[in-house]
C-alpha cells in the first residue's frame, strides 16, 4: 500500500529554521507530484507548497513565498520542505500528500486533488 511519513517537526523560536521530510513508499514516486499542507487549531487545512512530478515546477501560498522551499530527491523517494524565518503563524500540523494522477501537467493546490496523506508532523513557533 501507499504510505507517506513526515518527519522533522519541532518547537522553535521565531526566526528559526526547520526542514521537514516526506518519505513515500508503495508507488513509482518519480511519476507523481507531492503537496505540503498545514492545519492549525480551529482552522481548515490549507495549501502550503507543492512540486510537480518532474521537480521543474513549484507553487507556494503567498504567506510562505520566499521563506519556504520545496524540493524532491527521487532516488530517496523523499520530498523536503525547507522553512526559514519561521513565524508564530506558521504553527500547525504539517501534512504531505500524493497526487493520484501520474505526470500531471500542473501543480494543484486543492486538498481534494490529493489522495494519500501522511499522519502529519507538528511545527510550533514561539514569539
Amino acid at each position: 500500500q501507499v504510505q507517506l511519513v513526515e518527519s522533522g517537526g519541532g518547537s522553535v523560536r521565531a526566526g528559526s529554521s526547520l526542514t521537514l521530510s516526506c518519505v513515500v513508499s508503495g508507488r513509482t514516486f518519480r511519476l507523481y507530484g507531492v503537496g505540503w499542507f498545514r492545519q492549525a487549531p480551529g482552522k481548515e487545512r490549507e495549501f502550503v507548497a507543492a512540486i510537480d512530478f518532474s521537480g521543474a515546477y513549484t507553487k507556494y501560498v503567498d504567506s510562505v513565498e520566499g521563506r519556504f522551499t520545496i524540493t524532491r530527491e527521487d532516488p530517496e523517494n523523499t520530498v523536503y520542505l525547507q522553512m526559514y524565518a519561521l513565524k508564530p503563524e506558521d504553527t500547525a500540523v504539517y501534512y504531505c500528500a500524493l497526487d493520484p494522477l501520474a505526470a500531471r501537467a500542473e501543480v494543484p493546490t486543492s486538498p481534494a486533488v490529493y489522495d494519500y496523506w501522511g499522519r502529519g508532523t507538528q511545527v510550533t513557533v514561539s514569539s
